[in-house]
């Protein structure tokens, strides 16, 4: 059970307040569900001064066209006094930003757009009277249209008026029960919520308000919510209580202009969440989590479950089959010489053994992601920026690699151990990145987009490199590289029903990868052996790379042609996201280049290499050392001007678009400063190095086991100690990423074999099974529709 918490509020004797609202049925309504509508409607906590963050859910910020598009042919209904009224106007105000509050206050206020149909109404009712209750019995008469959604909610003016005599409170609780069964008659076809009196800032009121206490509010608010909740003997009320309000009024009263108005902000953020009660369920935004139903389970999730569960049965009859021949097999004694003789020698593990293992440990790690992401089993919460937020993590985690020093093996520049630890240090911080929510601050982001893009750069880098070398351009290779970097996300797509390009990044390498391959295996394959007989075929490869460039330059600048080739099926249903290719545009242009730079890079390195004009010996400097001095100024210098652009980028669509052109400078500085002097080139950290081998797991999986809602939240496995909860969230998150790069290496070496004929039978079912979940989506796809 949850028990919301709450503070006290000042009161006109002390600074601290009277005791607030404590009625134990107000307390049950709020712990007795597990509905995170409730949750929403009951109780949460600010982050910050400003961002309420909900108990148990994420709250979406609804934006003008989103409000419209769920309000659509829409009639809501404000009553009661001059606090609905505000209400009203801050919800109108999602709508319609430009309504001014004027006009005479103690009257009816109309409201509509008329470009989406949607009328809200603000009915003056002060008091729970006769006059409440026939405005409210005109609704339940069968010939006049209801409102889809109504909010009620008075005390003050009763308090104010009888000056908070006891018979007042008397009458109150007699209106309120007359009027108790016509809500709930509505409640049956519309939504219906109760707003309860939100306390008041004593110190404040004027002396014609003096008499409404927070005591006697708390009394009227009790009243209320026994009455309404006893309104149906047999079954739960169907109004709701709208008690949040309360919550964050205890924490802003004290900015009240006179002590009984909310600020301005404080009602826009309860306006919100009246949003979210009505609108998650109609557009199940991804970062509104509250109020949204459990999504539906598709036939692909289905046998996909069918499979991992049969897999798990195969493996514990397989386990069992083989325990039981291992004890049959047990060394027996020798009668004549007491001796202990073997009867067998152990057996490798076979290939059908290690399958099964392999998707048994797969079936139960996707269960896990699964109940995280779209079961509601687990909290999820809005990400909160701070600054401290991200960078005591990241001093920390730049401490710990410094400890953690080994000599590397060799000395060459962008060695592998040195490779793997640029590649887990960036990991580490762009997952600190995502789970503080930095990407609100531009400059951040901006450094973010750098790491990106260097990841980019090494796949030009590496890929060339060993095409250039090894001149293996065989299928295998190719099949390879696609499955390690494409089989977590495909099976991701399958459990997590989300498209392919959800997953952006792996898209992102993928493609990348065939256009090495392509640009350098088609006529003529120019090889390094190859180009150290003439060096024309130097000039060759450049010229082929020139190529590269242009048709880089041809898409990046002709949206139209990039969309329609991947709109073509069936590559768009790999590319697409929300019916377009246009996120797959954005993300290939915004490192368009980088691929090439590393390319480029890999080429000149590898060309100085080879004419021995780099001295990469253990401690050594690169170049000679005035060359090697000069060119550490420049990198330092050229590193800190880029730092200080991206620190100053007033406007992030601006600073994307140099982006492409100059993140180069920084990751080539880089570079040059962690290889030029020759003792950082012979040690590197073993603690980055280790994340930089499951860099790859590491960022896909964040979006369902670390991060929620798609990465939007935040993962809640222990609520109430943020602390707790992200050391044991991380500690399993690590352990799954670092289980799942195991199981791809060895499903790798099973499914992917060197034999050419096997292979091409593997790929062969391998179509077949795209072939075969393609049918199944477009099933899905017409069915939804």
């Amino acid at each position: 059970m949850f028990f919301p918490y709450f503070p006290q509020i000042p009161g006109s004797q002390s600074k601290r307040a009277l005791p607030v609202y404590t009625s134990h049925s107000y307390l049950i309504f709020s712990a007795c569900s597990n509905d995170s509508c409730e949750y929403l409607l009951s109780s949460g906590r600010f982050l910050g001064e400003k961002v309420w963050q909900p108990h148990s859910c994420m709250m979406h910020k609804y934006k003008i066209s989103e409000a419209k598009n769920c309000l659509v042919d829409k009639h809501i209904a404000f009553i009661g006094d001059s606090r609905i009224r505000q209400l009203f106007y801050s919800f109108v105000k999602i709508i319609n930003p430009q309504f001014k509050e004027e006009g005479n206050k103690h009257e009816n206020i109309p409201f509509e757009d008329k470009t989406a149909s949607v009328k809200v109404d603000f009915l003056w009712h002060p008091e729970v009277n006769g006059s409440m209750k026939q405005c409210i019995k005109v609704w339940t008469e069968d010939s006049i249209a209801k409102p889809h959604v109504i909010v009620a909610g008075a005390a003050t003016w009763s308090i104010k008026i009888h000056n908070g005599s006891s018979e007042a409170l008397s009458q109150y609780k007699m209106n309120i029960t007359s009027i108790a069964p016509l809500l709930e008659k509505l409640a049956k076809t519309s939504d219906v919520y109760w707003v309860l009196q939100d306390p008041v800032y004593e110190d404040l009121l004027s002396e014609n308000r003096k008499m409404i206490t927070n005591e006697k509010i708390d009394a009227y608010n009790e009243a209320a919510v026994s009455i309404l909740n006893s309104s149906t003997r047999n079954s739960k009320s169907n109004v709701k209580m709208f008690s949040v309000s309360k919550l964050i009024a205890q924490e802003t009263i004290m900015e009240s202009l006179d002590g009984l108005h909310l600020p301005e902000s404080s009602r826009e953020t309860t306006a919100m969440i009246l949003m979210n009660v009505y609108c998650n369920k109609i557009l199940k935004p991804v970062d509104g989590s509250c109020c949204q139903p459990r999504p539906p389970v598709t036939l692909i999730q289905k046998l996909a479950a069918c499979f991992f569960t049969l897999s798990i049965i195969g493996y514990l009859i397989f386990y069992i089959i083989h325990r039981n021949a291992h004890r049959k097999n047990k060394p027996c004694t020798d009668l004549e010489s007491g001796e202990e003789k073997k009867n067998i020698i152990n057996t490798p593990v076979s290939s059908l053994e290690i399958l099964l293992q392999s998707f048994c440990k797969l079936g139960l790690i996707m269960a896990y992601f699964y109940m995280c992401d779209r079961a509601n089993l687990f909290m999820k919460e809005n990400k909160f920026y701070t600054h401290s937020s991200f960078f005591i993590p990241i001093i920390y985690i730049l401490v710990l690699g410094v400890f953690y020093n080994e000599n590397t093996k060799e000395t060459k520049v962008l060695n592998r151990e040195q490779t793997d630890e640029w590649k887990g240090w960036m990991q580490l911080v762009i997952l600190i990145y995502h789970i503080s929510g930095a990407s609100t601050f531009l400059p951040v982001y901006m450094h973010i987009r750098v790491l990106v893009a260097a990841y980019l750069f090494q796949t030009g880098y590496g890929h060339f490199s060993y095409f250039w070398i090894k001149g293996d351009f065989g299928i295998h290779r190719v099949c390879q590289v696609l499955f390690r970097l494409n089989f977590l996300v495909v099976v991701l797509c399958i459990v997590m029903d989300r498209p392919y390009q959800f997953y952006y990044f792996v898209p992102l390498v993928t493609v990348w990868f065939m256009v090495i391959y392509v640009t350098l295996a088609l006529w003529p394959q120019i090889i390094q052996k190859k180009a150290n007989g003439n060096c024309f075929w130097h000039f060759g490869l450049l010229l082929k790379l020139g190529f590269l460039l242009l048709f880089i330059c041809f898409l990046a600048y002709s949206q139209g042609a990039f969309e329609k080739i991947f709109s073509l099926w069936p590559l768009s249903k790999c590319f697409e996201l929300k019916g377009n290719v246009y996120e797959w545009w954005f993300r290939w242009r915004l490192d368009r280049y980088v691929v090439f730079h590393g390319m480029l890079f890999a080429f000149i390195y590898l060309a100085l290499q080879k004419r021995q004009i780099l001295s990469e010996g253990k401690g050594e400097p690169l170049f000679s050392n005035k060359i090697s001095n000069f060119l550490l100024f420049i990198s330092v210098v050229s590193f800190l001007t880029y730092s200080i652009w991206a620190s100053s980028c007033k406007n992030k669509a601006e600073c994307n678009e140099l982006h492409p052109s100059v993140s180069v400078v920084q990751i080539l500085a880089f570079i040059l400063i962690r290889n030029i002097p020759g003792y950082a080139r012979s040690v590197y950290s073993s603690f980055f190095a280790w994340f930089g081998k499951i860099s790859l797991e590491l960022f896909i999986c964040q979006y369902h086991i670390w991060l929620a809602a798609d990465t939007r939240g935040i993962l809640v496995l222990i609520p109430g100690n943020p602390m707790l909860n992200i050391i044991v969230s991380t500690f399993i998150f690590v352990c799954v990423a670092h289980e799942i790069s195991q199981i791809t290496n060895d499903l790798a070496q099973i499914i992917i074999p060197k034999d050419n004929s096997s292979l091409l039978k593997r790929l062969a079912c391998i179509a077949a099974f795209f072939c075969g979940l393609l049918i199944l989506s477009s099933i899905q796809d017409k069915s939804k529709h």
